[in-house]
């Protein structure tokens, strides 16, 4: 073919490949198009007036740019129910997803595919827990309560016709509100943010593949931890494969919940900076939380005022108040402790008299037993019966076999049960009234009293005013007879019971320390000998450690300096990476295994990928030319370590590893910094011979460039991290049809981009202050992230800035969808102004909603 032929050739096809997407993109549009026209009736109304039942005086409703609220109402009851109006108004499809997955009914919506996860919520009894917490509240708060659910259902009883697009097309029609609704969104909130019910499920898993003590490599506790070997020494001998198929299908409930991000997720950054270390002489403080990223964001953002009560910040769609924020007196904000508050413990059962019992200190008791009915959309109702034990519900084949077979009793022939334990089955809990006079206080001297009365969480909670900073551990912490509770324990002879739980008074706090700042990160936030165990779960150190390095390193802080350390990417895993892998006797055995390799194609790869990692900077911008040889080589060294033990790729121990490897620190990282040849995995089992470290990480240098290759191509000039590593913005609703097959069924994902945004480049990673995790040695897209960031400078005239991570509104007809997302992707914020002068102005959108006359 001569040049000319051919170069026309080559630009038919690539004039037909621009039209073709030209026209993709035309008729994406026109799509957008007819889906804002179809559900344009579906935006509640941001300015004017609204006439409801239900209230008694007018309440003002002011709206910003993005649409954020500022609610003011002349008594409790008014704001209680303006605030469930204008929830319902902004979120109502996602507090209804989120009240059904909570209550174990999201197959009323879903279908059939929910089952396992209503089941396991079921089994788990979040009602009951929520039943308890609320039996709790004053008569004061329950009165809010009830007002807030009164101004949800008068916002749904308007919009019958014009409900949000989401519940539209699930075809659900929302039921009325309760209270108990509110508080069990709150307590599955709870569920989705501990651990280590869901870790024990993997140890589990990893145990019947290796044995105890040699899985117990695969669960470090922190770097200068010992491994848990003692720990795994009460599952030696113990014959765990009759849970198999138990462990199978809780595993698939498990999986089902990851997948629309409501399970053990590791939140967040906060700290406070005392008035010696800033530039206006006052305090500073900071909060990020980190939660799945979805679309719309877990928060919302209101101003709430009510004659002397102020308050903004962020809140939970379907829970009414303020969680954390500033409400001109003190700021306050949490991590998570990573607390261990589950336990699963092993029953030995056994049928007497027809009747399912379980061995308990040499007796044969009778295990209790619930009934539980199903209702799933389109199909008959499922009947369950849920067994406890001293211990708690047993999660045995209560889970359903695959969706062919019928749903099945436990089998009673099972030599053990999984009982689980949960520290939140306890009366005498302030929690939601302690929350609310938290964010009323008017000095870190009141508000740390009320925090410790918080105990059916467990949170770092970060508390600060114009003069003090402090921080406090809330919660519940067992006490265990023996053993720590990181890994499943037998629980016939009850000796590894809870003996109660650890007294307010020995919970970790701090006023005004030394060092003039406080931070949290998830990291272990207690010496490694402290006398009680609050967790074995702690998040990877790094995040803390780039806290303290950052505070340190400046005397005057500002709001900016904050800001800045939210948007930080800086990774201090990269200089540990760094001086283990490129210095020392490490390294020199890595260099002599690389050039005993005959294949010289294979050697420059390997050269390659540690020049990449000695080049790179540590700076994980989503620009960086370097950055990727850090994920990719932690995906291959991951891969070759482990997986030879574990796999095939679709074995339940290897999806437990990279179950946990997303959910703290964990063996990948803590082998290739800490654990040198002394461990047991440093080997391929599918050679003779055992392998070192330095041939492991050697193989994996060189598989890295093939990864990288395979993701970004051979043209090593377009290699980004954010090319690599990208944000997608999904809805819950749209995850959920995907993990359903609905998608692939009905061909309607051409619709995605009308409901969900990306992808854009990621900065940062699991190891830096502006959070970016991904799935280790699955793939390379973001699944945590910043959710909202608040910055409080007590020396400013406006002390409280925020930003949340999507739009004030859920639903994708309105313009403050996504609005807010472009801010945050931008590492933008937005004052939330106190002064009236301040709030007329930025607030200048004004709905009024007025008493109807037919009050209710």
């Amino acid at each position: 073919m001569d040049t000319d032929s051919y170069s026309r050739r080559n630009y038919s096809i690539y004039f037909l490949g621009m039209l073709f997407l030209l026209s993709v993109a035309l008729f994406l549009g026109a799509c957008t198009r007819i889906l804002d026209h179809r559900f344009a009736d579906t935006i509640a109304p941001m300015e004017g007036e609204v006439s409801i039942a239900g209230l008694e005086n007018p309440v003002t409703v002011r709206r910003d740019e993005i649409g954020v609220p500022f609610i003011n109402a002349q008594t409790m009851e008014d704001l209680g129910f303006a605030i469930g109006y204008l929830s319902a108004a902004d979120r109502l499809d996602q507090m209804i997803g989120l009240k059904m997955i909570s209550q174990g009914r999201l197959a009323e919506m879903a279908g059939n595919t929910a089952v396992d996860i209503d089941i396991f919520t079921r089994t788990l009894n979040l009602v009951k827990a929520s039943r308890m917490l609320y039996d709790e509240v004053s008569e004061e708060r329950k009165a809010l309560f009830e007002k807030y659910s009164k101004g949800v259902n008068a916002y749904v009883n308007q919009h019958r016709d014009s409900l949000p697009p989401g519940l539209q097309l699930s075809g659900y029609v929302p039921e009325e509100w309760e209270p108990i609704d509110s508080i069990t969104i709150f307590m599955f909130l709870n569920l989705a943010l501990s651990f280590n019910l869901h870790e024990e499920i993997n140890i589990l898993n990893c145990v019947q593949a290796l044995g105890p003590e040699k899985a117990a490599w695969l669960f470090p506790i922190y770097p200068d931890e010992q491994i848990p070997t003692a720990e795994a020494q009460k599952l030696v001998g113990v014959d765990l494969t009759p849970t198999g198929p138990s462990l199978a299908l809780t595993m698939r409930a498990q999986q089902a919940l990851e997948n629309i991000g409501m399970i053990s997720i590791a939140a967040s950054n906060n700290w406070a900076i005392s008035d010696e270390h800033t530039a206006g002489g006052a305090s500073i403080f900071a909060n990020d939380t980190h939660l799945m990223i979805s679309l719309p964001s877990l928060w919302h953002m209101m101003h709430i005022k009510c004659k002397d009560l102020e308050a903004a910040g962020i809140a939970i769609p379907g829970v009414p108040g303020i969680v954390a924020g500033y409400n001109g007196h003190i700021s306050w904000g949490m991590t998570m402790v990573m607390a261990d508050n589950q336990d699963i413990f092993l029953e030995q059962l056994k049928k007497i008299d027809g009747e399912l019992h379980y061995l308990y200190q040499g007796k044969w008791m009778p295990t209790g037993k619930r009934e539980e009915t199903i209702k799933v959309k389109g199909e008959k109702p499922k009947k369950i019966t849920v067994y406890e034990t001293i211990h708690g519900p047993m999660l045995n084949n209560v889970l359903r076999e695959p969706p062919k077979s019928p749903l099945q009793p436990l089998a009673t022939d099972l030599p053990l049960g999984l009982a689980a334990s949960w520290a939140v089955f306890e009366p005498g809990d302030e929690t939601i009234d302690a929350f609310y006079r938290l964010s009323i206080s008017r000095s870190v001297e009141e508000a740390i009293v009320h925090a410790r009365q918080i105990r059916s969480i467990s949170l770092n909670m970060v508390m600060a005013d114009h003069d003090n900073i402090a921080w406090q551990v809330t919660g519940r912490y067992p006490i265990r007879k023996n053993g720590r509770g990181l890994m499943p324990s037998p629980g016939w002879n009850g000796e590894y019971d809870w003996a109660g739980f650890l007294d307010v008074s020995e919970h970790p706090f701090s006023i005004n320390p030394p060092e003039g700042f406080i931070g949290t990160a998830n990291h272990r936030t207690v010496p490694a000998d402290f006398t009680h165990i609050l967790s074995s779960s702690w998040y990877w150190p790094e995040r803390g450690e780039r806290i303290a390095e950052l505070i340190t390193s400046h005397d005057k802080h500002s709001l900016v300096t904050s800001m800045n350390m939210q948007r930080d990417t800086f990774s201090r895993y990269i200089l540990k990476l760094q001086n283990v892998l490129l210095e020392g006797d490490l390294h020199e055995e890595i260099e002599t295994e690389i050039n005993s390799w005959e294949d010289s194609g294979r050697q420059q790869k390997a050269r390659d990928a540690i020049e990449m990692l000695r080049r790179f900077d540590g700076i994980m911008s989503s620009g960086s030319k370097d950055a990727p040889i850090v994920g990719a080589l932690l995906h291959t060294m991951t891969r070759n370590t482990f997986l030879d033990e574990l796999g095939p790729s679709d074995t339940a121990a290897w999806a437990s590893l990279l179950a946990d490897i997303r959910r703290g620190y964990s063996a990948p990282s803590d082998h290739l910094v800490v654990r040198g040849d002394e461990s047991p995995l440093w080997d391929n089992m599918a050679t003779p011979d055992k392998e070192t470290k330095a041939q492991i990480l050697a193989m994996s240098y060189a598989d890295a460039i093939d990864l990288l290759e395979k993701y970004l191509g051979k043209n090593r000039a377009d290699w980004s991290w954010g090319n690599l590593h990208t944000y997608y913005f999904e809805t819950e609703a749209s995850k959920m049809a995907e993990h359903m097959g609905f998608v692939k069924r009905t061909g309607i994902k051409f619709l995605s981009p009308y409901f969900n945004r990306g992808p854009f480049p990621a900065p940062g990673d699991h190891t830096t202050l502006n959070v970016s995790a991904y799935g280790m040695a699955k793939d390379f897209d973001t699944w945590l992230i910043p959710a909202m960031r608040v910055v409080v400078d007590f020396s400013l005239e406006e002390p409280f800035y925020a930003i949340n991570s999507t739009g004030q509104v859920g639903n994708p007809a309105s313009l403050h969808y996504d609005d807010a997302l472009y801010l945050w992707l931008h590492g933008d914020y937005r004052p939330m102004p106190f002064k009236q002068e301040n709030i007329k102005e930025q607030y200048n959108r004004v709905l009024v909603l007025k008493p109807s006359e037919n009050r209710q």
